[in-house]
């Protein structure tokens, strides 16, 4: 029954709080995780099955009790389609719906008004459904609620509205409606314990939400037809005394206009063309008179002064006088030519032509001087008249500004005049419309079609309660299953304890059922001649198994113990063994007792030593009238072979404790160089020496004598001891972990291993001892 390898080295072995890995979680895989479910499920059926079986019959029962719900359906369509020449008609804005409204009008569906109108229509207030007169659940509760919510309220004085009140509430909390998706249809659903009485309720509803609408047109048309006709009589009135005011103000301004415009606006429009105009002739005659002036600043006597006579103007061209001496000049220059290719440029005639040209030069530039002084008077006299349009001008703006405020007030009269009549003719128009509108009758809203009463219930849904009940309950079971798993923080596989306390796990040391004597009953049962000679007789069964039932799984554990103890090879002697424990009750005594047996059974010599000095348990039961221990050899009060006590039937030696008073120094003692001079003794004279250790939490004896300890076996109870508490002692205790060869899982239950064991569950079959004719445990 060795659980893990025995021929590791030290060196191999993790330091204590490092990660360490288990074989099932270096194999993985999903047949390990299958492994584990169904593991989990034979551990915590029981768990699974009890909560899944009270779910279900909550299940069942809540079906039982529970009335049945029938839940009736109307649709109601808003934003009827009306004729077009209502549309035309009406005098209130038909927008499109959206979001809002839609909400809107389901809160009106809703609404307390409603509620109050089909309960009156109904006379719901008589029926027992909803007045709380009924024996059902939901009648009991609406009571409690209704109990709770008026406490703290002031006692009603109308006892017939408290109880429509609650019958309203009642009726809203069976009344839903909602949009059907994004359309402009509200579907109305109403529930109640009846069909019949479902259909009729929500019926009722949407014809009370129609006519209400309905109703509410007629009014707001009724309304507006009164209104418009009182603001319509306002308004002409108003019209026509603004009319008149605009007349007065123009007679009392004397402000008269022709095709609309006023006359001062007119005479200035007509003076800006003159001055317009005056500027354009004053500037064609100052055009004229600067080349008149650029011409008579040439000199007449050059031949090229006349050249520029064509740019003055047409003035120059048609004057006949200039006409005729430029042709006479012409004439003039053509015989210079002739004369001047006969005779030569400088012979007398040529001469005397050239005089006579240059003399037609200067009665042409007197000619065009008078030419200029027609053009200078024509400028001077354009230049006036500009002068004069421009005087008259700003005469008739001066005029216009000292009118404008005149006419700023008119133009705001006659806004508001021309106004209040436009005003007038809409009012009246609509006036009309509304007045049509209510002759033809017509809602927004339309039923689509009649509900008719539910063919079968609701709620409660008995597949779905059920199912519900079935895979909650079940849900529920796992996760309690799951969760109590989780919370059993104490030792229970042999992969566990390596995993937690990186030690090999030595032996699984099966849970012994055998009775054992009362100590009243040892202490009889010691004959004067045991005391005589110290022989142990009355050894409890459980000490005696070993050697009672050799071929028993126990026994098969203690031996794997002796296999690790002697094929450690962490140390070349393993001759004293220390077996100790975490806390009180863990059975480390029985196991060091039976280990004890196994090796004096076997022939060779042992010897256990209690060295538990606070509570020699061993010592108790073994030699409850020894009068001499540990404590009186090391002292020197007697010999060591005067307080050995012996086996008969394996020759075993037991040195016991006695405890004659409270001891308080016990790890001193077990410190004391004496103790280390009696181990030295035992060792030279037995094979094996085997220590009877107390645990390591609540002292620290284990400590003290670990100097004379060459290795540690720890025991460890399957199922009661935490893992938290193992850590913390043998973090506590450093130079102890480092000399333990192994850990035993102690008392542990086979049978329930395969369901913690899942990876090794054939491990626990007793199929396979018995085969080796082993028998139970």
């Amino acid at each position: 029954m060795l659980q893990s390898n025995l021929l590791q080295t030290d060196s191999t072995r993790l330091p204590f709080g490092a990660p360490a890995q288990s074989d099932q979680m270096e194999s993985g895989g999903i047949g390990d995780l299958i492994n584990f479910g169904l593991a989990f499920l034979r551990r915590r059926y029981l768990m699974i099955i009890v909560t899944t079986v009270l779910a279900t019959a909550i299940s069942l029962l809540y079906l039982r009790v529970t009335p049945p719900t029938y839940t009736a359906q109307v649709q109601v369509l808003l934003g009827n389609p009306r004729a077009q020449f209502v549309q035309q008609q009406s005098i209130l804005a038909e927008q499109a719906f959206d979001g809002t409204q839609i909400e809107t009008q389901l809160q009106l569906l809703k609404s307390r008004a409603t509620a109050a109108a089909v309960i009156n229509q109904l006379k719901l207030t008589d029926d027992p459904e909803f007045n709380g007169s009924g024996a059902s659940l939901l009648s009991l509760w609406q009571r409690v609620r209704t109990l709770l919510s008026s406490a703290p309220k002031e006692r009603q004085s109308d006892a017939h509205g408290g109880q429509l009140e609650s019958v309203i509430d009642t009726f809203l909390d069976r009344l839903s409606a909602s949009r059907v998706g994004y359309s402009n249809v509200i579907e109305i659903s109403f529930n109640s314990s009846s069909a019949s009485r479902a259909a009729e309720i929500v019926n009722a509803v949407a014809n009370a939400y129609v006519t209400d609408q309905l109703e509410q047109k007629f009014e707001a048309n009724r309304s507006a037809t009164s209104w418009l006709r009182e603001r319509l009589h306002d308004l002409d009135e108003q019209a026509l005394t603004a009319q008149r005011a605009v007349d007065a103000y123009k007679a009392q301004n004397n402000i008269v206009s022709t095709d609309g415009k006023p006359i001062g606006d007119q005479q200035i429009t007509d003076l800006n063309a003159r001055l317009a105009a005056a500027r354009a002739h004053t500037s064609e005659a100052r055009a004229k008179l600067t080349r008149y002036e650029n011409l008579l600043g040439s000199d007449p006597a050059k031949l090229t002064s006349i050249d520029g006579l064509d740019a003055v103007g047409p003035d120059a061209m048609n004057s006949s006088i200039i006409t005729a001496l430029r042709q006479q000049y012409l004439e003039m220059s053509r015989r210079e030519a002739e004369l001047s290719a006969r005779v030569g440029r400088d012979h007398l005639a040529v001469v005397n032509v050239r005089n006579r040209m240059r003399e037609f030069r200067v009665s042409i530039f007197e000619e065009v001087k008078r030419l200029a002084g027609i053009s200078q008077s024509e400028f001077e006299l354009a230049k006036q008249r500009q002068q004069e349009i421009e005087k008259q001008l700003a005469q008739a703006v001066s005029q216009s500004r000292s009118t404008n405020s005149a006419e700023l007030t008119i133009k705001d009269l006659e806004s508001r005049a021309k106004g209040l009549r436009s005003l007038y003719e809409t009012f009246l128009q609509r006036y009309v419309g509304s007045a049509q509108q209510e002759t033809f009758p017509i809602s927004e809203t339309r039923v689509i079609f009649p509900a008719s009463p539910p063919p079968s219930k609701s709620k409660p849904k008995t597949i779905r309660v059920l199912g519900f009940g079935l895979i909650g309950g079940l849900a529920l079971g796992i996760a309690l299953a799951f969760l109590r798993d989780v919370m059993d923080r104490v030792f229970r596989t042999s992969s566990q304890l390596e995993a937690a306390l990186e030690l090999p796990c030595l032996s699984l040391v099966p849970l012994l059922q055998l009775p054992s004597p009362t100590k009243s009953t040892n202490r009889a049962a010691q004959t004067v001649e045991d005391l005589r000679q110290r022989t142990i007789s009355n050894a409890p069964a459980v000490h005696q198994t070993v050697v009672g039932m050799p071929l028993s799984r126990f026994t098969e554990a203690i031996r794997s113990i002796k296999l690790a103890i002697d094929h450690n090879p962490a140390k070349t002697s393993n001759q004293v063994i220390g077996i100790t424990s975490a806390l009180p009750n863990e059975g480390k005594t029985t196991i060091a007792a039976s280990l004890a047996q196994l090796v004096g059974h076997s022939g060779k010599r042992a010897i256990i030593v209690d060295c538990d000095l606070r509570n020699p348990s061993l010592s108790g039961t073994l030699t409850p009238k020894a009068v001499d221990g540990i404590i009186e050899v090391a002292n020197g009060n007697c010999s060591l072979e005067e307080t050995i006590w012996r086996d008969p039937k394996t020759n075993l030696a037991f040195l016991p404790a006695v405890r004659r008073r409270p001891l308080i120094h016990t790890s001193e003692i077990l410190s004391a160089e004496t103790i280390s001079t009696l181990f030295d003794h035992l060792r030279a004279n037995y094979d094996y020496v085997i220590v009877d250790l107390p645990p390591l939490i609540p002292l620290v004896d284990v400590r003290a004598c670990a100097p004379l300890i060459d290795c540690f076996v720890l025991v460890v109870e399957w199922g009661r001891t935490k893992i938290d508490v193992v850590q913390h002692a043998l973090h506590t205790a450093p130079d102890i972990h480092e000399s333990l060869i192994g850990a035993v899982l102690n008392k542990t239950d086979i049978k329930a291993m395969a369901r913690y064991d899942a990876y090794r569950s054939d491990y626990y079959d007793d199929s396979h001892y018995i085969r080796y004719g082993f028998s139970g445990s």
